[in-house]
């Protein structure tokens, strides 16, 4: 399927979901928020657990954590800019850290769970600092997309429509 399909018919799944533009909106941003997570299997229900929590829409949230579908051939770099930037953050003094590549991570490291610890510990920082303001530029958007949307259809079914009758002037 083609990326502009995808988006379209994404966009209007967003669209049609019959609830205020602030849920749709606060759905859309916690599963994008999600979506930069190192969480493989669990982005999508956290995102769902997350926006029933803080009572936003699920569907909206389901939609947007697999936005980064789209973005999965670029996901190598995402996820080292995670990592370099939740490491920098983690450290004193603040230092870069060394390439992934010479960091001698064999098959035998990736079976024990330090490796994890030492690795998903600053990915998940760097996510969450790379998250939030891409969440909060997608809420703002689809707020006001929704809402637009949302004002249209109503003064469509209003009146407001093309087939609609005028009424006489007193």
């Amino acid at each position: 399927m083609k990326l502009r399909n995808w988006l379209q018919h994404h966009s209007l799944k967003l669209l049609a979901i019959r609830d205020t533009p602030q849920a749709i909106a606060g759905g859309v941003a916690i599963g994008v928020f999600f979506g930069f997570t190192p969480l493989f299997g669990l982005k999508t229900l956290l995102s769902v657990a997350v926006g029933w929590i803080f009572g936003c829409n699920l569907l909206a949230a389901a939609i947007a954590v697999q936005l980064h579908d789209i973005l999965l051939p670029f996901m190598p770099f995402v996820f080292d800019l995670e990592y370099r930037t939740g490491h920098w953050l983690l450290n004193r003094p603040h230092v870069w850290p060394e390439a992934l590549t010479h960091a001698h991570l064999g098959p035998r490291a990736w079976r024990n769970w330090t490796t994890y610890v030492t690795l998903g510990k600053p990915m998940l920082a760097g996510s969450a600092v790379l998250g939030i303001p891409v969440a909060l530029v997608f809420f703002f958007a689809t707020r006001t997309i929704v809402a637009r949307h949302q004002h249209k259809k109503a003064s469509q079914s209003s009146g407001g429509g093309l087939g609609a009758e005028k009424k006489p002037r007193p």
